[in-house]
């Protein structure tokens, strides 16, 4: 008697996923929002005289005079609404500058020196004087009133030469930043102004009543 023994053959057709289940993390709109007139033009637009004043601004707050010759490079390469007109004026007026900056550095400098050697002498004499009443080592011409004077005097020159230094290096600044910022303003022959009579006129209670004036037009 022969007996049949039959395997069970595992199903290998796999069967198609159910999409309908799953999940989407992302959204299958990727179209974006559509950029306005005016959100274009905000993307588009950069004020060049804004930049210019910036990168002055830091060029001189570095160096003192940098910014002015970063002016004079912008001169040069024929930036900005001057472009194309007659720059040799305008770079030695941006040369003079750097000169002064220098010059009254070099001058307050000098005049700080001088100030506190000055403070020194009278200091030291003060002090030998107050610690022998009655003599004198030094500036035998001042009394002991006039050395205390001196003495105030040439403190108070340093701290305003300290104060000039402070002045100095925001006029470097400042200068450097409005001269930027006007190298790409609107600066041409066709500027011109009118005046002329006019009057003019108020309601009260008691009638019109009018009054002369001059009326200026500017024309650019």
């Amino acid at each position: 008697m022969v007996n049949l023994a039959t395997a069970q053959v595992k199903d290998t057709v796999l069967k198609p996923a159910d999409t309908s289940k799953v999940k989407l993390t992302k959204s299958l709109d990727t179209a974006r929002k559509p950029l306005t007139r005016k959100d274009s033009l905000k993307a588009k637009y950069v004020n060049p005289g804004k930049v210019a004043g910036r990168k002055a601004v830091f060029r001189s707050m570095l160096i003192p005079g940098w910014g002015q010759l970063y002016n004079i490079q912008l001169l040069s390469d024929g930036y900005g609404t001057r472009a194309g007109k007659s720059q040799v004026f305008q770079k030695i007026y941006t040369g003079g500058k750097i000169v002064a900056i220098y010059g009254g550095a070099t001058a307050l400098t000098l005049s700080l020196m001088d100030s506190r050697k000055n403070y020194s002498r009278f200091l030291a004499e003060a002090q030998y004087r107050e610690q022998n009443p009655g003599k004198k080592s030094d500036l035998t011409q001042y009394t002991d009133q006039g050395i205390l004077d001196g003495k105030s005097l040439y403190k108070r020159n340093s701290q305003i030469v300290y104060f000039s230094y402070g002045l100095l290096y925001a006029a470097n600044i400042i200068d450097a930043y409005v001269a930027a910022r006007l190298h790409f303003f609107n600066i041409d022959n066709n500027l011109s102004f009118k005046v002329m009579p006019s009057v003019i006129g108020s309601d009260t209670m008691y009638g019109f009543n009018a009054s002369p004036a001059l009326k200026l037009s500017l024309t650019f």
